[in-house]
């Protein structure tokens, strides 16, 4: 049967405290408790269904979770306060002294910066691969290997990882697969797939408002259980919590989840199919000029498409800086980090969300400090914005 993740979405049914159609916000971060005893149980983790306090769990961050986990197809999900909140908490549960972990080395700068700079103060270590590389890939493992780590779609460079491989490899060698799918929210299903934990920054397209930071780890009870476990939980000592009127207001932006993504979709393949004719270098896996279109095709949920972010090279720093600002002016998007806003973004991704790697390593992986990251926009005539995007090209000579 075709797994369709955003039934799954639509079939939760959460009423409100008084019938509202929305659930509830549970404004309150401690809980209390009608016997003693049942405090001492929670405490040890043995009463399911009571609430103790906000940094482990509430009401409305679990019915997030819930939804998450529902859309990804796993046994059920963490929500925590960003991204790399999840990510953290997730490879530090996983990995301990002298474990090791082989990592995709194009991946959000900010992960890179805690594989490269913060593990190893735990005597953490990774090997970052072409994770499309799986003989690469293979050959990093070493005995002390407990996590292979990858994006579904990478950052900044839209590489597509083949997710069935690596499961069968994570497989083979016992490790824990563990996948960020924020690029790719619905259109690849990850736990489908065979992965074990699936990532992502909720700050994204999944909320799509660029008004609230957020995360989610998705994965078995067992081990979102340890995650939330009051003396050895990442998740519950590391205190990465989502509150809970962010929590409600993400999951009501969930349920258009699939409405935006088409129109992401859809945009990002006019786009990068003219931005191609037109001669420019560009990037989006849904091209067929992609090295990696025929994986993602096999991989995908049809309808979703292949996600609203393609790159542009223009060819250096000081023309791709000059199209960004021109095209801000023209009010074309805004010069901005993230993705998922109504609106286009742009951004050098050398110069800001992967300035962490060292310059010979983007070198090294084909991040040029003229490349542009496209978040494309809900625009409802996108050929009126190719055409403008197009003038703006050639007035600053990438055209």
């Amino acid at each position: 049967m075709t797994f369709k993740p955003a039934n799954h979405i639509q079939d939760l049914q959460y009423f409100g405290e008084f019938g509202g159609v929305n659930p509830s916000i549970s404004d309150s971060s401690t809980y209390t408790f009608l016997s003693a005893k049942t405090m001492f149980d929670t405490f040890e983790g043995n009463a399911d269904g009571c609430y103790l306090y906000t940094r482990h769990s509430s009401p409305s961050n679990l019915y997030l979770g819930e939804a998450l986990a529902a859309m990804e197809g796993t046994e059920t999900a963490n929500v925590t306060a960003s991204g790399m909140g999840a990510i953290t908490a997730v490879l530090l549960q996983l990995c301990g002294n002298n474990d090791h972990i082989v990592s995709s080395r194009t991946i959000y700068g900010g992960t890179y910066a805690f594989l490269k700079n913060f593990t190893p103060r735990f005597n953490i270590k990774t090997s970052f691969v072409d994770i499309t590389n799986l003989a690469a890939v293979e050959a990093s493992i070493t005995k002390n290997t407990k996590v292979l780590y990858c994006e579904a779609v990478s950052n900044p460079l839209l590489e597509v990882a083949d997710i069935k491989s690596l499961a069968a490899l994570a497989k083979k060698h016992n490790l824990k697969l563990v996948v960020d799918n924020t690029f790719s929210p619905l259109s690849i299903s990850p736990a489908i797939l065979g992965v074990d934990v699936v990532i992502h920054s909720l700050t994204k397209f999944i909320n799509g408002s660029s008004d609230t930071v957020g995360g989610v780890v998705c994965g078995t009870q067992e081990f979102i259980n340890d995650l939330r476990n009051v003396n050895t939980g990442a998740a519950m000592l590391l205190g990465a919590t989502m509150d809970s009127l962010r929590a409600a207001s993400i999951l009501k932006n969930l349920r258009t989840l699939h409405i935006r993504m088409q129109q992401h979709s859809k945009n990002a393949l006019y786009l990068a199919e003219k931005f191609q004719a037109i001669g420019l270098k560009t990037v989006y896996p849904g091209l067929s000029s992609h090295p990696s279109h025929q994986a993602y095709k096999n991989m995908m949920n049809e309808d979703y498409g292949f996600g609203g972010l393609l790159t542009v090279d223009a060819g250096s720093a000081e023309k791709a800086n000059a199209l960004m600002e021109l095209m801000q002016h023209k009010n074309l998007g805004y010069l901005a980090v993230s993705l998922g806003f109504y609106k286009t973004l742009f951004s050098a991704p050398s110069s800001s969300t992967s300035s962490e790697i060292p310059v010979d390593e983007q070198k090294e992986m084909g991040l040029t400090d003229g490349l542009i990251r496209f978040s494309i926009g809900l625009d409802s005539d996108i050929e009126r914005s190719f055409e403008t995007m197009k003038a703006c090209m050639m007035e600053v000579g990438i055209l």
